[in-house]
């Protein structure tokens, strides 16, 4: 008896051990999938029409994250991923940066890959970088990645890898021109195994993937679009096509961990950025908004987690979580110790344990969002909308001042979808702040996650607590980033044929 009880002790010890890191012998490789707009309905666990099985599979063999929050568009979303901070404390609250936009996010921040190679590894950023690149101190190898592979703004064209006209595609500081024709992604899957075949493997590995599919332009090969004939809508058939490409490069790029004798000390960790836009195909069915909206369909996020390192596999965790808590989760994984000087105190957490041992999470709340009117002008167009604000606080989420969107039922289950627009007709359509807004709202999110039973008339004094908790935020949140564009942007990347920095 005495036995048994020393041997069920020894287990848990060592399963507790080695899920903090501390029984393996080597730092874990850290892969981080970034997609881009991918929606709650676009992958196959959530909806079968879709044909996701590598995510699929790696997703259900892992832990599904099902309470999960990210920011409601691209830029405050990966801010939030690199420094572990929300965007009220960071100033990219408002809008996303857009290519003439001379503003980054701010130096005074620690990001990630910086931090990971104060304890050896290696960094490498594929894909899209999107925290600003107006002078030369912002781009990505210039904060911490030892190399940077992609594009470094955003809605790029996926086969000659412009915007407006102008390449922005670099490897690490090098235009990269001979790519016209090639299908953005492929080219990401191919540098990945690169990096791979010449990585020491005696060095730990943080490897940021992040996508650019699928987001618009909506464009895909045509053997992938054809594989879903039986949807009569071609926007939703080309997004859904653009999905199918994004786990076939999921696919290839675990595999090349696999060949290269990385994958079994390789923790995966697989989000999207914000919730998928139904004017481009992107869908969060039977969520309630879309991208761009503080609803639970533009910003409660696709996301899992998988690798040897969990103590549990082949579950869905429920407790709440946010993009700003991989920060600490992965410096934990790794040793780092945040430096606890900053001015602005890390609002992630680390939920390691929460993940691997299903333990609660040590958040109580989120703030979602603040933007409102009154410290920087609206964007271009109904991308430039302000968003108003919201805060999850336990089950209840309170909403004020945001956009009155509904739910977008996609169009392979009878949906009725929107016009299809091109990007720059998007870009021209009415501000989100002209349109109605709800001032206050209350819903219970674990009963109601389709946020439609409303409860502020029932709950004020929910109400008037939450209120109150924003204030509090209000108070500790920096002026928003956002400036009206720079004509000299464009000037000099059409100069250079490549966008790029602008400013000394």
């Amino acid at each position: 008896m005495w036995m048994s009880h020393f041997a069920l002790f020894f287990a848990i010890s060592c399963a507790l051990r080695f899920t903090k890191g501390i029984g393996s012998s080597k730092l874990p490789n850290i892969l981080l999938m970034l997609a881009d707009d991918l929606g709650w309905y676009d992958v196959g666990f959530h909806n079968p029409k879709i044909q996701t099985p590598h995510i699929d599979k790696l997703a259900k063999d892992g832990v599904i994250l099902d309470n999960y929050y990210v920011q409601p568009v691209c830029t405050p979303t990966r801010g939030a991923l690199m420094t572990g901070r929300y965007p009220i404390h960071t100033g990219l609250q408002h809008d996303v940066i857009h290519p003439e936009d001379p503003y980054g996010l701010p130096l005074d921040f620690d990001l990630l890959p910086q931090k990971l190679k104060e304890v050896g590894y290696s960094t490498h950023l594929v894909g899209k970088w999107h925290l600003g690149f107006y002078k030369w101190p912002y781009v990505p190898t210039k904060r911490g990645f030892d190399t940077a592979y992609g594009f470094w703004d955003g809605a790029e064209d996926h086969f000659d890898h412009s915007r407006d006209g102008v390449v922005d595609f670099r490897d690490n500081l090098e235009p990269v021109f001979h790519l016209n024709g090639t299908y953005a992604t492929n080219a990401y899957v191919d540098r990945v195994e690169k990096i791979l075949h010449a990585h020491d493997s005696s060095q730990p590995l943080f490897m940021y993937m992040a996508f650019q599919n699928v987001h618009a332009p909506i464009q895909a090969p045509e053997k992938y679009i054809k594989k879903y004939d039986f949807i009569t809508n071609k926007m939703r058939r080309v997004h859904a096509a653009m999905a199918d490409i994004l786990d076939e490069a999921v696919g290839n790029i675990t595999d090349a961990f696999r060949k290269a004798g990385l994958w079994n000390n390789t923790l995966l960790i697989f989000s999207t950025d914000n919730g998928g836009l139904p004017y481009y195909g992107g869908y969060n069915w039977p969520l309630r908004g879309e991208k761009m909206t503080l609803w639970e369909g533009g910003l409660r996020g696709i996301g899992f987690v998988h690798g040897n390192r969990l103590a549990r596999k082949g579950v869905t965790c429920k407790e709440l979580l946010h993009v700003t808590d991989w920060y600490p989760t992965i410096l934990g994984l790794a040793g780092v110790s945040e430096n606890q000087e900053s001015p602005i105190p890390l609002d992630g957490f680390d939920v390691w344990e929460t993940i691997s041992l299903g333990k609660p999470s040590p958040r109580t709340e989120i703030l979602l969002n603040i933007d409102e009117p009154g410290e920087v002008p609206p964007g271009p167009g109904i991308l430039g909308g302000y968003t108003g604000v919201a805060l999850r606080m336990g089950e209840m989420k309170l909403l004020m001042q945001v956009p009155n969107v509904t739910w977008f039922k996609p169009p392979e289950i009878g949906g009725k979808p929107d016009k299809e627009l091109p990007l720059d007709a998007l870009l021209e359509l009415p501000h989100v702040d002209a349109v109605d807004k709800v001032v206050v709202a209350l819903y219970n999110i674990s009963a109601d996650p389709e946020e439609r039973n409303e409860l502020s008339a029932k709950l004020p004094d929910v109400v008037a607590k939450m209120q109150m908790r924003v204030d509090d935020y209000r108070k500790s949140s920096v002026r928003p980033l956002y400036q009206k564009n720079d004509p000299d942007a464009l000037k000099t990347a059409r100069k250079n044929g490549i966008w790029g920095p602008w400013r000394e």
